[in-house]
């Protein structure tokens, strides 16, 4: 199979980015899956219903989110009836929604997406994100009941991310980070046969500060105050993600490549 996994929406760029490139992209590599993290689609905080239904018309075959999940209060009852949108697992056990599910591909491959919150640094204490897989991974194997198991883990520790990988290895075929809007530059297959990246980095504009204007991000630096809110740039956006091939038979990667198309970076991809 080949899958696509691309990072944190941020704003109005990173949903313009999605809209004009996600359908070309699908066509021209001939992906089977799609997952896109929509965390910070809505002006930086969270992902609104109506966004939302505007990434998985784009392509997105599975919307992701993390520790902002449901500051769109919209969001609490739009997972309820939104199967796509997968919420963390080691959320609040009273949060809506799901925080895994089992995916099937128009050729009919199962593909099966979960997500975990990092402890490490994060403003919020969760559960412990690895016991919170576990229960996932037994009860849909890798090459049984699942073709292919992708994991998004949402959290600010590169260490932690890692760790998540190889605890995960030879159990998924994709582990990828999210949540630091900055790409890492260490896309491997582990040698269990899981492709990890430990960040995605950020589907928004990279002239900014992580996806916000500049100017009040840099006056907080260096006087320590605050004084406007934080407001998402709106110059062109680069997509950033990962790509992978798996093996039908195992589930297990065969191929991972960085993606970053369009914007600032330097461009990759499949």
């Amino acid at each position: 199979m080949k899958i696509l996994f691309l990072g944190d929406v941020m704003g109005r760029a990173g949903r313009r980015a999605i809209t004009e490139n996600l359908p070309r992209l699908r066509e021209a590599w001939a992906l089977d899956f799609v997952v896109v993290n929509g965390e910070n689609a809505t002006s930086g905080m969270g992902l609104s219903g109506a966004h939302a239904k505007v990434l998985l018309d784009a392509g997105a075959d599975c919307v992701t989110l993390g520790d902002h999940a449901f500051d769109q209060k919209d969001m609490m009852q739009f997972i309820e009836h939104e199967p796509r949108v997968i919420r963390p697992l080691n959320f609040s056990k009273a949060s809506p929604g799901k925080g895994s599910r089992l995916f099937t591909t128009k050729n009919g491959r199962k593909v099966l997406v979960m997500q975990a919150l990092g402890q490490v640094f994060m403003k919020r204490p969760f559960d412990d994100p690895f016991s919170a897989v576990e229960p996932v991974f037994k009860t849909h194997p890798l090459g049984g009941q699942a073709d292919a198991i992708v994991v998004d883990f949402h959290c600010e520790a590169t260490s932690e991310k890692m760790a998540m990988g190889h605890w995960c290895d030879g159990r998924a075929s994709l582990v990828v980070g999210t949540h630091t809007h900055v790409p890492t530059a260490d896309a491997m297959i582990l040698p269990g046969g899981t492709a990890h990246l430990s960040d995605a980095g950020m589907c928004g504009d990279y002239n900014s500060v992580i996806g916000m204007e500049k100017h009040e991000p840099l006056r907080r630096f260096i006087t320590g105050m605050p004084k406007d809110r934080f407001t998402p740039a709106t110059g062109e956006a680069t997509l950033s993600g990962v790509y992978i091939e798996t093996d039908d038979q195992t589930g297990k990667a065969t191929r991972i490549e960085m993606v970053r198309q369009g914007g600032r970076l330097q461009q990759c991809g499949p």
